[in-house]
């Protein structure tokens, strides 16, 4: 029987596979049961493990299939829509169906249990969607979606749907980011009323115009499905497979690629939801005719940017004003911080900035250390009273297959991940009005002070595509 389910977040009425084998085993006095069923010792039996499906194998799905492999689920399919990027991962699991379209895959593959999602950003949504909507658990990587509507409508099904679900930030299963939410908990730096996060990114080009000339589209590729629900466009190498991201139809630039790991720390430790405002401010460039312009945010992110959230209190927390930094723009580094040593690691970092203290950590919530260390070694740590994953980041997506089982809900689910998604990308939605406080009402969704932003909150797909 399959786990399909509706069924693994809570007791089917029906006979379940574990029901099942419960029966088989009261049954052994009467019956040989061989143990390609039960499982030899140390392995499980084939009733026990999920099927699952890949959508983008070729990518970053290829290595969340490996961990779920590697579990000890079954891979019963897999699907890219550019079979030369997907090769290696078709040849580790030959068995598995292969597909380019997912919706093909979903369709006629029954026995489906849980689906991980990890092609371009534009396609998470329609895919994570359709899985949830057939009543699959979902993976689905960083950012949950590219807009903001497309992260309240998943939030909402996969909770109607009652299936698992989990986002791709594997820092969320780490050490560090439960240390710093049990530390700011104790009250080790006081009331955090700034936050400032920063990243590396972009390593790939951004704030340019569209590429010229029409290379030839790939024979391994289909460019009409890469393209998916997105506006029709020429293929080129610009876009695929890697710099994607710069570009506002396909990606969500730095933010969308580094916030949903840097931020994360910030968002769970100070219980964050919905910010009331938003601003941005963008890198301006020098045209031919030597006058300085501003660069809207039309074909690609800008090459930097600096974007203010403003989250009003909480509960006991007060108001706090979270700022991102990329393309190479830092906060001013704290006096507390050592001459010499790093603020953050390579990849970025976050600065917690509370009324009796500092706590700083890298990408990822690594390393966590209220600054300066004299301060860290006089710090009594509080007790551990969050449960920790297994493996940490390592065991993110295990930690996602147990909730498929039934058990606790993964740390990084949808009503978790979702309202996260959503501030994440709203941030690009205000690089679109540069220098300029958006107001926002989360509940209902909308700017108040800007109407034109709201046609933002969520993009047209093209013709054949739909949530």
């Amino acid at each position: 029987m399959n786990r399909k389910n509706k069924g693994a977040n809570k007791r089917s009425a029906g006979i379940t596979r574990r029901a099942f084998l419960g029966s088989a085993a009261s049954a052994a006095a009467f019956t040989i049961v061989p143990s390609s069923v039960l499982g030899a010792e140390g392995q499980k039996p084939p009733s026990e493990k999920l099927n699952i499906a890949t959508v983008g194998a070729g990518g970053m799905g290829g290595g969340n299939t490996r961990r779920c492999a590697d579990a000890g689920e079954n891979i019963i399919a897999l699907c890219d829509v550019d079979d030369a990027r997907a090769a290696k991962i078709y040849g580790e699991y030959p068995k598995a169906a292969k597909y380019k379209d997912f919706r093909i895959m979903l369709e006629k593959e029954k026995g489906i249990d849980a689906v991980i999602v990890a092609p371009p950003d534009h396609t998470h949504a329609v895919a994570a969607m359709m899985a949830i909507k057939l009543g699959k658990h979902v993976y689905c990587q960083k950012p949950m979606t590219r807009t903001v509507y497309e992260a309240r409508k998943l939030t909402e099904a996969a909770r109607e749907a009652k299936v698992a679900t989990q986002m791709g930030n594997q820092g969320h299963s780490s050490e560090g980011i439960r240390l710093i939410c049990e530390w700011i908990w104790d009250g080790a730096i006081g009331q955090v009323r700034e936050v400032h996060a920063w990243t590396n990114r972009p390593v790939w080009v951004q704030g340019q115009d569209r590429p010229r000339g029409l290379p030839p589209v790939p024979a391994e590729l289909d460019w009409d499905l890469w393209i998916g629900p997105a506006p029709m466009r020429p293929y080129s190498p610009t876009y695929h497979p890697f710099a994607w991201r710069a570009w506002v139809d396909f990606g969500c630039g730095a933010l969308g690629d580094m916030a949903c790991h840097i931020l994360d720390p910030a968002f769970w430790a100070l219980k964050l939801k919905y910010p009331v405002s938003i601003e941005g401010s963008l890198a301006t460039h020098c045209n031919p005719s030597n006058t300085w312009e501003k660069i809207g945010v039309v074909e690609t992110y800008p090459s930097a940017s600096v974007i203010r959230y403003k989250f009003p209190a909480r509960g006991d927390m007060p108001a706090v004003k979270v700022i991102w930094y990329d393309g190479g723009i830092m906060p001013e580094r704290p006096e507390e911080l050592e001459p010499g040593r790093q603020m953050g690691d390579d990849d970025g970092g976050v600065l917690f900035v509370g009324d009796k203290g500092k706590i700083m950590c890298g990408c990822y919530a690594s390393n966590p250390r209220i600054i300066p260390e004299t301060k860290m070694t006089e710090y009594k740590r509080p007790a551990k009273t969050l449960p920790r994953v297994k493996d940490g980041p390592d065991g993110h997506e295990k930690n996602w297959l147990d909730a498929c089982k039934g058990g606790p809900a993964a740390g990084s689910n949808f009503d978790y991940a979702g309202p996260f998604t959503e501030t994440v990308v709203m941030g690009n939605l205000a690089l679109r009005y540069p220098w300029k406080v958006l107001d926002w009402d989360g509940e209902n969704m909308k700017f108040t002070n800007e109407a034109g932003a709201n046609e933002f909150v969520q993009s047209p797909y093209r013709q054949g595509w739909t949530l």
